[in-house]
């Protein structure tokens, strides 16, 4: 790993507790000084020891909660299964201290949706905490797990059904976000309330729910701020036009004000208040975009794309799902890892991938490319996982296998194409079009180091460019 990873995570650690270092006096402002410095030591002592560390924690899982609990003030230096099994603990902690009983409801299979909204949206969150019991109206049977396993796939299901109007799926149309157009639901926020506390419950539960979400609402579960970066999964060609402008001057182009052109989508979305465009300010139509100010202009428009025009039903949400679980508990994870939380690892089947993979500047037969799957080959599950995400920005597998792969244009299959440029660089990837970037690598050993630092570290500026 490089030797500057340490200083950005000592940089992260300061975000973290920065607001406990402010004092009222010299003397608590030194101590709290002396108790970050000594934080920061501890979290470039760990970067170093990162594997070793982490070796230790699988085999006492307790460590995390006691000597090594300051790894959670940088949690970038915590492996997803250590992390997972923190997680666990911590909830059933709260199983013991619940003293609630059994959380029982009594569910129509035609109308799951509408009877577990009825049931379970004035239960309180101590009642939420219980042992859930499904029964199916009208079928025999004991729930030992199994019906309850089966109301979660039926639920998420309808729930992320077109119609119900609540989500709508974007990019690969294999991820979901709130539908901005959910107010024609009625009681629509209401129900994302309710769908916040499903989420929530199944990861209580430790039950797995069939559904993936945007890196973006990953990110608002998490509380980490949304960037321009985040828009290439929802409108490829739009990111590239930001992206465009950030890389260029814009002095030239005229009618760049603070405002967006409402699409038909957003006709729709606007429609009561009968505009044609969105000012991301006051006064934003008025307000020409500037080479100083073009920064700002991307940010804002990041914010509304997939913050402001989907914020009551976020919110509603989040109401739902800090019921159950706490920010300060799901915020050890990343939006990668929260996937592989709620959805599981998914069942790669590594023929099925090889068999439906194309190639640009390479060939089957080239010898990165026979790198590259024996590589891969020698994945985990987790890595595997993360190695989808990174690609094809889900962990998502398509139910028909990997010849049914989605692009933003439809079907799309997985490639590998030739990346020209410094032959150390990092592999990098277009996820809209299921694009692996690999740069032609001088031994297997160096493409592995190079593809397992990509698939878990990678971040905004590589990766996912």
């Amino acid at each position: 790993m490089p030797n500057d990873q340490a200083t950005v995570t000592a940089t992260e650690v300061k975000e973290c507790v920065g607001a406990s270092t402010s004092s009222s006096t010299t003397k608590s402002s030194a101590d709290s000084q002396k108790r970050l410095d000594g934080l920061v030591t501890f979290v470039k002592f760990a970067e170093k020891h990162r594997r070793l560390l982490n070796a230790f924690i699988r085999q006492n899982p307790g460590l995390l909660e006691n000597s090594l609990s300051m790894m959670l003030k940088a949690p970038r230096l915590v492996d997803f299964d250590n992390k997972r099994s923190y997680f666990r603990s911590r909830i059933r902690q709260q199983h013991e201290q619940s003293l609630s009983g059994p959380l029982r409801i009594s569910v129509r299979r035609a109308y799951v949706l509408e009877d577990s909204y009825n049931q379970l949206r004035m239960r309180s969150t101590q009642e939420l905490k219980g042992r859930l019991n499904v029964q199916f109206q009208g079928e025999e049977g004991i729930d030992a797990g199994g019906l309850t396993r089966e109301w979660y796939q039926l639920l998420s299901r309808v729930i992320f059904d077109r119609g119900a109007l609540l989500f709508t799926t974007v990019g690969n149309n294999a991820t979901f976000q709130p539908n901005p157009n959910s107010v024609y639901q009625t009681e629509h926020l209401s129900y994302f309330k309710f769908v916040g506390r499903v989420v929530a419950k199944a990861l209580f539960d430790g039950q797995l729910l069939d559904v993936h979400f945007t890196r973006s609402f990953y990110k608002h579960i998490l509380g980490i701020k949304v960037t321009y970066h985040d828009i290439e999964a929802v409108d490829p060609d739009y990111y590239k036009n930001l992206k465009w402008m950030l890389e260029n001057d814009v002095s030239d182009i005229p009618d760049l004000t603070f405002s967006m052109d409402a699409d038909e989508e957003k006709h729709i979305l606007y429609e009561k208040n009968e505009v044609t465009d969105y000012e991301l300010k006051p006064g934003g139509r008025n307000i020409r975009v500037t080479e100083e100010t073009k920064h700002e202009y991307v940010d804002l428009v990041a914010d509304h794309i997939l913050t402001n025009a989907i914020r009551t039903q976020i919110n509603s949400f989040l109401e739902g799902f800090s019921e159950l679980i706490l920010r300060d508990l799901i915020s050890i994870f990343n939006d990668k890892e929260l996937e592989l939380l709620i959805s599981g690892l998914p069942e790669i089947d590594l023929d099925d991938l090889r068999a439906n993979t194309e190639y640009t500047g390479y060939t089957a037969a080239s010898s990165v490319v026979q790198w590259f799957w024996d590589v891969v080959k020698g994945f985990t599950k987790e890595d595997m996982a993360r190695l989808l995400q990174f690609v094809t920005g889900t962990s998502k597998v398509p139910l028909e296998g990997f010849r049914a792969l989605q692009g933003i244009s439809g079907p799309q299959r997985f490639q590998i194409h030739k990346a020209y440029g410094a032959p150390d660089r990092l592999p990098s990837a277009h996820t809209c079009f299921n694009q692996l970037d690999l740069p032609e690598y001088t031994s297997k050993e160096q493409l592995q180091d190079r593809l397992l630092l990509a698939i878990h570290e990678a971040s905004e500026g590589f990766g996912f460019g």
